[in-house]
């Protein structure tokens, strides 16, 4: 009850530890709690005085109040780290058996986390889906052929990990760099991606913002309008493996931002 009403506080009112004053029946104990002023503000609290004893509370209280501090301590950004947060980019490439939702499947996946200027902030975990080997033979010659060529198809075949394992280990990664709802989903030609994502792993979309970055359609931007710089544009290796993908993206955009993009004006 008591930690319910803490946690009230901290939207309600400026005075957190006021509903302490409440519980604690003994006078000297009570005037202890309310000597210490806890000012809470968007971003973080502060204790204004020293005054708080928990020598005055009974343990399990005294217990209550040091976890709930805790939290507060672990939970509060300040408002430039939380806006920086929210401009952060979410880089992903798959590898399927194909690009028929209804019967292929993702088997493998990469993850970039970028800021707003392109830099990369962390490298997630790059991983190789097990599939059965009934798909893996049913591909496209294409798919055979160049999943073949680059060993991903065998990589498939000896991988233990399973989407659901997968799913579980992206989210965890994004998570922690990225605020809930707030950060978009950006690739080459990513609106294919984020096909198998709805439907394979619901997890990680539902933690992304519904908007997309879609690298493709700057570089179809930049052919019809600017043809001369787009011949200038770093040429790819295709190696169509999913975190040197990411990697080509990044740098590509990059690229189409310092080439076709007006600088502003300060």
């Amino acid at each position: 009850m008591i930690l319910k009403q803490m946690f009230r506080g901290v939207s309600a009112c400026s005075t957190g530890l006021a509903i302490l004053c409440r519980v604690v029946k003994p006078s000297s104990a009570r005037r202890s709690i309310c000597a210490t002023s806890v000012n809470f503000h968007t971003d973080q609290y502060r204790l204004a005085s020293s005054a708080f004893s928990t020598r005055l509370l009974s343990k399990p209280l005294a217990t209550t109040i040091a976890v709930f501090k805790g939290n507060m301590d672990s939970c509060h950004l300040s408002d430039s780290a939380s806006a920086d947060s929210r401009q952060r980019i979410v880089w992903v490439d798959l590898e399927m058996t194909g690009l028929d939702i209804e019967k292929d499947e993702i088997i493998e996946m990469a993850c970039i986390i970028t800021d707003s200027e392109l830099n990369i902030l962390a490298e997630g975990p790059n991983l190789i889906i097990n599939q059965p080997d009934e798909l893996l033979d049913g591909m496209s010659e294409w798919c055979q052929t160049h999943h073949g060529s680059s060993g991903l198809t065998q990589a498939v075949r000896d991988s233990k990990i399973s989407l659901q394992d997968a799913e579980k280990e992206f989210l965890s990664f994004i998570k922690k760099y990225t605020p809930p709802h707030q950060c978009p989903l950006a690739g080459n030609s990513v609106h294919a991606d984020k096909k198998f994502l709805d439907k394979y792993m619901p997890q990680f979309m539902s933690q992304l913002h519904y908007r997309i970055i879609d690298v493709s359609t700057v570089k179809e931007l930049c052919r019809r309008w600017y043809p001369a710089e787009y011949k200038k544009a770093p040429s790819k290796k295709g190696s169509h493996r999913a975190l040197d993908d990411i990697r080509e993206s990044i740098s590509e955009l990059k690229f189409y931002r310092k080439a076709i993009f007006k600088t502003p004006h300060h």
